[in-house]
């Protein structure tokens, strides 16, 4: 069996509590903006997987990933697991838009169907979410990834 030279990637994050604490005076909206702004901390999961936000109005999230080789499966494309992650967080960062300060929000479905491979070759990819409808307890959002 050959054995392939090893890489190493090296991650740094914030206390994420310490930005989770802003959330409680700041509506969503604001707070994405913050973060875009790069005046409140990403999220660790953000670093993780390398997404940042490209854009937040109300009822609306852009956000964006360049693919890279640690995103890969062992088909050397984008894990779709991935995708999901940036589809998710652009989705749940739509609903935010509109959440007034000291509330969140949490996934209760995702559905992905995904139509073509993406690699380090294919380009940055952005995901766009829009509010289809917004109601006390649940939203629904549709998101793109393109």
């Amino acid at each position: 069996m050959y054995r392939m030279p090893k890489r190493t990637r090296t991650i740094q994050w914030e206390d994420p509590q310490i930005s989770s604490r802003d959330t409680k005076n700041i509506s969503g909206l604001d707070y994405l903006c913050a973060i875009r702004d790069g005046n409140i901390a990403r999220a660790p999961a953000a670093n993780l997987v390398g997404y940042h936000i490209v854009n937040a109005v109300t009822g609306q999230a852009v956000f964006e990933l360049k693919p890279s080789e640690y995103h890969y499966n062992p088909f050397s494309t984008v894990h779709g697991g991935m995708l999901s992650t940036l589809l998710d967080t652009a989705m749940a960062a739509a609903v935010m838009t509109v959440l007034p300060a000291g509330k969140a929000c949490s996934t209760l479905e995702l559905k992905v169907s995904f139509i073509r491979p993406v690699s380090s070759r294919t380009g940055p990819v952005t995901a766009k979410a829009n509010i289809i409808h917004a109601g006390n307890r649940i939203a629904t959002v549709e998101g793109r990834l393109f």
